[in-house]
Formats: C-alpha cells, sequence, structure tokens
C-alpha cells in the first residue's frame, strides 16, 4: 500500500467529513445571500431591478458562491450513495477529496467568473472575516488540507494512467440501465462519429444524414418522448448520459438531440392533442429534424423586446422579421418559432409560439419555400449543423399550427423547455471536457520530451487530474437538476447552476488540454483546436454566463 493510500481516510470519516462540510458551505452561501439582498432592496422592501444591477459583481458572485455550494452538496451526497452501496474505491476516494478541497478552498479564496473576475466572500460580498471564519469549520479545514494535495493528484493521474479508471473516470453513480445506454452511444461515438468529426469541423461541412439515420434507429431523438407518442419514455437523465456521450464525439452530433429535445417539449407541454399526436412520433423517428428559431438581431436574451410578428390572414398565419443564430434551418423539417401576434401587448405577454413546416432545403437551394430565406453565419466551432440569419416575409403558418391553439403563452411555453435545454447543454459540456480531457491524456502519454512522456511531469499530471475531478463535479451537479426534473420538482436553479458550472469547466478543459499540446494544439489538423472551439460556445448560448448568474441571484435573493 502506498503513503498516500495509507493515510486515506475510510469511507464512513470521508462521507462524514463530506457532509459537515456542505452544511458549512450551504451556510456560507446563505450569510452571503443575506448580505447581497439588504443591498439590493428597495425603500419598499423589494428586489431593485436598478440596485441589483449596480450591484452586480455581487449577485453574480453570489450565484457562483451559491453553485459551489450545491455542487460540493451534489459531490458529498455522492460519495455517500457510493459508500453506502460498496462502489466508494480509489479512485473515486481521490476524486472526492480532490474535488472538495479544491472547491471549498476556493469558496473561501476566491472562486473565478473569468479569467479576470474573482468573488471573494469579504470584497466581494460583503461578509466581515468573523463572519467567513465562523464556517471555516474543522471537517472544512480538514478537507482543504488534506484534500488537493499533490500526493493526491498524482495518485489519481497514476490509476488513470494504469487504467484503473472507468471510461468516465470514476464510477457515475448511475445504475446498470444508464451505463448501458452509456456504452452503447460511446461505441456509436468511437466508431461512426470521432473518426471523421474533425474532417466535418475543417471543411465547415454537415453531418451526414448517414449517421442522422443511425442515431434514430439508436433512439436517440426519442428518448424521453412518452411511450404513446413513439417515443422510449425514459427519464431525463437519460439524454443527460446520450449527450454527454456524442458531444465527446462531436459536440454537433449531440447538439442533433438537443434540437429534438427542445421542439418534443414544447409540444409534450403547450401543444394540443393533435398537435402532440402529429409531430411527436415524427420528431422521436427521426423523421422530422426540428430547429428553435427564438433570437433576433437586437434581442438576445431579452425577449421582452422581440418584434418578429405574426398576423392571422384567414386560415394561416403570415410570419415577417428576422431571427439570428437559428442552428440547423436548412434542413430542419419544423420550425418552433417565438413571434409577436398581439402587437397591442407589451413585453412578454402578446408572443406566440407557431409550429412552422418547411422543406428540407440544401446548400445550393437552402430555403426552397415562399416567404423564407437566410444567409450562413461563419463560426469557430460547433458545427455540423451550421447557423443562420433567417428573414421572414410573409412566411405561411397554418391556424391548426398555433402552440396550444392560444395566443399570448409563447414567453411561458419556453420557459418550460429552458430547464431541461440548460442540463442538455450542461451534458454537452460535459462531453467537450471529457473530450479535452482524452486528447490531453493521450497526447501527454505518446509526447516525449527530455526522455520521458509530458505526462510524467507533475504540473502536466496536475492539469489532468483536475480535468478528471472537475468533470466528475459537473457531471453530478448536473445528473442532480435531471432528478430533479424526472421527479417533477421545478428546477430552473439547479439546471441553471449545472449549465454555469459545465461550461466553465468545459472551457478550462479544453484550454488545458490545448496548453498540454503546446504549439501542436494551435495547429488545424490537431483535434484539440476544434475542441476549444466547441467549448468556448457553452457559456453564451442557452443563457449567456452572466445572464445565467443573474437568473440565478434574482431566484436566490427573492427566496431569502
Amino acid at each position: 500500500m502506498s503513503a498516500q493510500a495509507a493515510i486515506s481516510p475510510a469511507p464512513t470519516d470521508l462521507v462524514t467529513l463530506a457532509g459537515e462540510a456542505a452544511l458549512a458551505a450551504k451556510a456560507l452561501a446563505a450569510d452571503a445571500a443575506r448580505r447581497v439582498r439588504a443591498s439590493v432592496l428597495s425603500p419598499e422592501g423589494r428586489l431593485s431591478a436598478e440596485r441589483l444591477e449596480a450591484e452586480q459583481h455581487a449577485a453574480h458572485g453570489l450565484a457562483w458562491l451559491a453553485t459551489y455550494a450545491e455542487a460540493i452538496d451534489q459531490f458529498a451526497a455522492y460519495a455517500g450513495r457510493l459508500a453506502e452501496a460498496g462502489r466508494l474505491g480509489e479512485t473515486e476516494t481521490l476524486l472526492v477529496r480532490i474535488g472538495l478541497g479544491e472547491y471549498l478552498d476556493q469558496i473561501f479564496s476566491g472562486i473565478p467568473m473569468s479569467q479576470g473576475e474573482t468573488v471573494r466572500p469579504t470584497t466581494s460580498l460583503g461578509l466581515s472575516a468573523q463572519e467567513v471564519a465562523r464556517h471555516r469549520t474543522g471537517a472544512v479545514e480538514t478537507l482543504i488540507s488534506e484534500g488537493n494535495t499533490a500526493g493526491n493528484r498524482a495518485a489519481l493521474v497514476r490509476r488513470i494512467r494504469d487504467g484503473q479508471a472507468s471510461a468516465t473516470i470514476g464510477d457515475s453513480g448511475l445504475d446498470e440501465d444508464m451505463e448501458a445506454i452509456r456504452s452503447e452511444m460511446r461505441r456509436f461515438g468511437q466508431a461512426e462519429v470521432a473518426p471523421h468529426a474533425q474532417d466535418w469541423h475543417r471543411e465547415n461541412a454537415y453531418i451526414p444524414l448517414e449517421i442522422i439515420g443511425q442515431m434514430a434507429e439508436l433512439g436517440v431523438f426519442g428518448l424521453t418522448i412518452p411511450e404513446e407518442y413513439g417515443g422510449m419514455g425514459l427519464p431525463k437523465i437519460s439524454m443527460c448520459v446520450v449527450s454527454e456521450e456524442l458531444s465527446r464525439a462531436y459536440i454537433g452530433v449531440g447538439s442533433l438531440g438537443t434540437r429534438s429535445e427542445i421542439a418534443a417539449e414544447l409540444i409534450l407541454c403547450g401543444g394540443t392533442e393533435e398537435q402532440k399526436q402529429r409531430f411527436l412520433p415524427k420528431i422521436a423517428s427521426g423523421d422530422i429534424l426540428p430547429t428553435a428559431v427564438f433570437t433576433e438581431p437586437n434581442t438576445g436574451s431579452d425577449l421582452a423586446s422581440l418584434r418578429t410578428r405574426a398576423t392571422k390572414d384567414g386560415e394561416v398565419w403570415r410570419i415577417s422579421g428576422n431571427k439570428t443564430w437559428i442552428t440547423h434551418p436548412v434542413r430542419a423539417d419544423l420550425m418552433t418559432v417565438l413571434v409577436r401576434t398581439r402587437p397591442e401587448e407589451p413585453g412578454h405577454k402578446g408572443l406566440s409560439l407557431l409550429l412552422g413546416e418547411k422543406p428540407r432545403g440544401t446548400d445550393a437551394d437552402p430555403f426552397p419555400v415562399a416567404g423564407l430565406s437566410g444567409g450562413e453565419i461563419e463560426v469557430l466551432g460547433y458545427r455540423g449543423m451550421k447557423e443562420y440569419e433567417l428573414a421572414f416575409d410573409g412566411f405561411e403558418v397554418p391556424a391548426a399550427n398555433l402552440l396550444g391553439g392560444v395566443e399570448g403563452k409563447g414567453f411561458a411555453q419556453l420557459m418550460q423547455t429552458f430547464e431541461s435545454a440548460r442540463i442538455q447543454t450542461a451534458a454537452r459540456a460535459i462531453g467537450v471536457a471529457q473530450s479535452a480531457l482524452d486528447l490531453g491524456l493521450r497526447y501527454g502519454e505518446e509526447r516525449i520530451q527530455f526522455g520521458k512522456p509530458l505526462v510524467a511531469f507533475p504540473r502536466v499530471a496536475d492539469k489532468l487530474a483536475m480535468m478528471a475531478v472537475e468533470i466528475a463535479i459537473a457531471r453530478q451537479i448536473t445528473y442532480f437538476a435531471a432528478r430533479e426534473k424526472d421527479e417533477g420538482k421545478r428546477c430552473d436553479l439547479e439546471a441553471g447552476m449545472a449549465k454555469l458550472l459545465a461550461a466553465r469547466v468545459a472551457w478550462a478543459a479544453a484550454d488545458n488540454a490545448l496548453q498540454i499540446h503546446g504549439g501542436n494544439g494551435f495547429a488545424l489538423e490537431y483535434p484539440v483546436s476544434r475542441v476549444l472551439c466547441d467549448a468556448r460556445i457553452l457559456s453564451i448560448f442557452e443563457g449567456a454566463a452572466e445572464i445565467q448568474a443573474q437568473v440565478i441571484a434574482r431566484r436566490l435573493l427573492e427566496t431569502q
């Protein structure tokens, strides 16, 4: 037994320490929330939008602190579940010790919101040193001092290099059924997607329809659609596993499933029974490829300012206006279009959703239908589906395709999908981060410098260790959000936290993997250059990190 293993606490001791430290982290976040709330109240005692904006650094810092506290809590719970099941092995123990030690240290010393912004409990959140010290309990001090050590990181990398860690670097905590799904998607991704992803990216080519057909045969597009509508009726956590593994092979392929997930969720939650019967079976089978058409050139996340109009004309709606950053619209058969049908009603009240059907296009003839045109937006990464700016000029949608058959419900209908969409984005981020780890580890083993592989150098090994740890943390907070969704609970807060953290983890992993590659990582021929570009979008779409932090902060402050 190694010296490092000899001083490791028994599983029960680690679980006890983790649980106590999680309580301390939650208590610190609660104290910070009370302090920040006092600074953003109006004279009448209500949250002030003006004060909230003025105190944005503190509010967003609170969002990050609370996200870390939730991540610590979920990682501690994960350790407890594994220990109870007799599955908390050495790899999992190392992941938990390093992860809890590092994240606890950061919540007291400084959490990076971005490369140039750090949130600290005293200078950022207004807590006194004495208030902060109250939460540095014995369990916290033990995990900080004995958690993220050089010895633990080296031990974790040894296990990864020796093949003693699973494909997910440690037990995922899921059951055999979910792991069987993971294995199937992993095999498909490795065999059919990963070998071609770099070429698709560099050529800015569409993901071949043959690949989409294989995905349909695997059930990707109907995973969570109820069986009565042609789907498999599986829980949301299954889509997390599928999104992870497909995005690990190529984010574009992982994101194809998300297109169908969003459209199906919209129709399931807000559609009429006729709309469900008509569209859901074809979405589940892959016969219908959907796309979301929400964003406008001058609105971004400010959907209340949306200007695209739909006017009733007999038995059709005619859409006029512009949309931007629309993913995969050329080959889509169905567009879920957010429009303003009641111009006299301000803000969100006048918005409705239309199910716009269209023929599939090609590069030569992208939009072979009257009233719709568009131009491609060339992008750094996240390719394979292509981004477009669309122009609607009297585009016709049958009156029967008004979602739910009612006007003015579009914003509320859209909000119902955001939980699932953000959970899926977090899962895609985990897949991208895992891809970065795979590439960094492989290059670190193969590249010989000064007579030994790069991975033998501590700072290279440390990067790999922290990638594995943060991926494991992001995975558990994402699975937690998915379980909350599956249980029918409101989980916009948890989904937002998962997306916020996982997107940053993906970017850090990609950046570190490229650093391990050195100059070669900057060469287009190396896949890590693509993964870096793909990772960058994750903290922008489905709600930019700043918007996500604002939403989380508002939820936290409203509940104080």
